[in-house]
């Protein structure tokens, strides 16, 4: 539970319903419809916020202070959106870096990573790597502008002490930006552990119907923020009004959706711990998980994403094939289920048989059963 602005006492479900909504106007919606402008009426000097739709959109700014009460409740803080996740990380990446600096990325993060590295070493920027555990990024990370952590790392859910990786970049001079992702603003608070921005693919768990692409970069710095809200001007990876209000109606459930989804992806992954041909089996939940220490002291949810590694490829596929309830897709925390054999894309370093499964809103015990049950079909 925490204070609001107002005084009031609001949990985490209240203010997710609630943020970012306007004051109330009789006789008008309670979150007003997307507003589809290019232009907007500009008699005389330029002033006021609305002028341009690459600018700014008044559907927008509904959306940035919700993101921004949850990311950081009560605080003074400023959140962009932008066209997606991806969009998102490279504002950050491209508006704070020049040549002749140097950044750490994740080496098991994100599978698009490398061709964001490909890009800023074009730049003249040099670019170094280190897995999330064990916080071995801080071992490349003297003389670095800037550390990218990505707690839980996508696929492989690794955790980092962001708190320590924080002092410890600080320290040494760097900015530090974590992907929330697969944590989300109600799982863990990056601010508050504190690093210097937030970013996160909102097309995953923080709209969850899988209808929407998006991403959003929230930061304390006035001046740092000024350059990612200059890049996106630039670059023009906007929102567009739908998919941002899309966004903000969706929020009203994420703390529902949080709740249950993390719930059942710790009974799957305790169900799938029993089996003898899941191997490499992660979820930071689990309390033998090799994250769930650092993930217990900094994360107040787990995620809705277990990974976990079948003998070869070919079960692996039969095990996609015969799942009745989990999608055969990519793409993570809807409220339908989902599931892929990730080594598809070639960019992960995992075995083939390697399977990431995002555990959506279905009845806990119909989606175990379905998991169960194609674990033993496929083995057949």
């Amino acid at each position: 539970m925490s204070e609001s602005d107002s005084g009031t006492v609001t949990g985490e479900g209240t203010r997710a319903v609630r943020a970012g909504l306007p004051e109330p106007v009789k006789n008008e919606p309670t979150l007003p419809g997307p507003v589809f402008a290019a232009h907007f009426h500009l008699p005389g000097e330029v002033s006021g916020p609305y002028a341009y739709g690459r600018d700014e959109n008044p559907t927008w700014t509904h959306l940035e202070r919700a993101i921004g009460e949850l990311e950081a409740p009560g605080e003074d803080v400023e959140t962009l959106v932008f066209a997606s996740g991806l969009a998102a990380v490279s504002a950050v990446l491209f508006s704070q870096l020049r040549a002749g600096d140097a950044v750490v990325l994740p080496s098991d993060g994100y599978q698009v990573l490398p061709l964001v590295r490909t890009q800023l070493e074009a730049y003249g920027i040099e670019v170094r790597t280190a897995a999330t555990a064990g916080d071995a990024q801080l071992d490349v990370l003297d003389g670095a502008k800037l550390l990218l952590i990505e707690s839980p790392c996508n696929p492989g859910l690794d955790v980092c002490d962001i708190r320590r990786m924080a002092v410890e970049a600080h320290a040494r001079g760097a900015l530090v930006v974590v992907d929330n992702t697969l944590a989300t603003p109600l799982g863990q608070r990056p601010l508050a552990l504190g690093a210097d921005f937030s970013v996160a693919s909102g097309t995953k768990q923080l709209t969850g119907h899988g209808d929407v692409l998006l991403g959003y970069v929230c930061g304390r710095d006035a001046q740092a923020m000024a350059a990612v809200r200059r890049w996106r001007k630039i670059i023009g990876a906007i929102a567009g009004p739908m998919e941002a209000w899309l966004a903000h109606r969706s929020l009203a459930t994420l703390d529902l959706r949080v709740d249950r989804q993390n719930a059942t992806a710790l009974v799957l992954a305790e169900a799938l711990g029993e089996r003898p041909e899941v191997t490499g089996l992660r979820y930071p939940g689990l309390p033998d998980d090799p994250a769930h220490k650092i993930a217990s002291q900094q994360m107040r949810r787990y995620g809705s994403v277990v990974s976990f590694t079948l003998p070869t490829r070919a079960r692996a596929d039969r095990f996609l094939e015969s799942l009745r309830l989990v999608d055969d897709a990519t793409s993570f925390g809807g409220v339908r289920s989902t599931a892929e054999r990730r080594r598809r894309w070639g960019g992960d370093d995992v075995p083939e048989g390697f399977i990431r499964l995002s555990v959506g809103a279905e009845d806990p015990d119909d989606l175990v059963a379905d998991v169960l049950r194609a674990l033993d079909e496929s083995g057949q």
